[in-house]
């Protein structure tokens, strides 16, 4: 048994929803499948964010050279993405402001790229305390063993490593909410 098992509970008035760098041009160096199914995850997390007013915050990693975050995922947030140069998402300014602002110590890391953006941003988070759940199929890497690396170094740091699916129905609790017939919805 895993030696502090409260770590592996969620808590949805003190989560934060990271999306990090799915973007037009970098989506198209990624296989197709991949982008389709992190896409697709990442949306599901979005729709019960808001259900749960979880907040969302969405990078950019230079935008002029990459291009924007795909459309299907910009429309469903509020906020504007942070435009960044770091690898790790912490060491920009705006995004370490409105992490301290949303004043929540889970983090849900999704996008790209898992061996570079991803697991440094990881590393930081973890270092400065927060607990950092990874679904493994909402991020993604140009290679399969990137990607694999990535989960494995973020593990080893203490990260928890999941799937979509696991802390949606892990947030849900239970059948028969409003929230869970919203969400049905979206779980195809």
């Amino acid at each position: 048994m895993h030696k502090e098992p409260e770590k592996f509970i969620l808590n949805p008035n003190n989560l934060c929803l990271v999306v990090v760098d799915v973007q037009e041009k970098l989506s198209l160096a990624m296989k197709k499948d991949v982008v389709e199914k992190l896409v697709k995850n990442i949306l599901l997390l979005i729709q019960l964010s808001k259900l749960y007013k979880i907040p969302v915050i969405i990078t950019e990693q230079y935008p002029k050279g990459l291009g924007r975050t795909l459309p299907e995922i910009k429309e469903l947030v509020d906020e504007e993405a942070i435009e960044k140069i770091h690898f790790s998402c912490i060491k920009e300014e705006e995004f370490f402001r409105r992490i301290i602002r949303a004043e929540k110590n889970q983090i849900i890391l999704t996008g790209m790229e898992a061996h570079i953006c991803i697991w440094q941003t990881a590393l930081d988070l973890v270092l400065r305390g927060y607990s950092v759940f990874v679904p493994s199929d909402a991020v993604c890497s140009r290679r399969k063993e990137d990607w694999q690396t990535a989960l494995q170094l973020m593990r080893d740091v203490g990260c928890i490593i999941t799937c979509t699916e696991a802390l949606v129905f892990q947030i849900l609790e239970k059948a028969g909410t409003e929230e869970f017939k919203k969400i049905l919805e979206f779980v195809k």
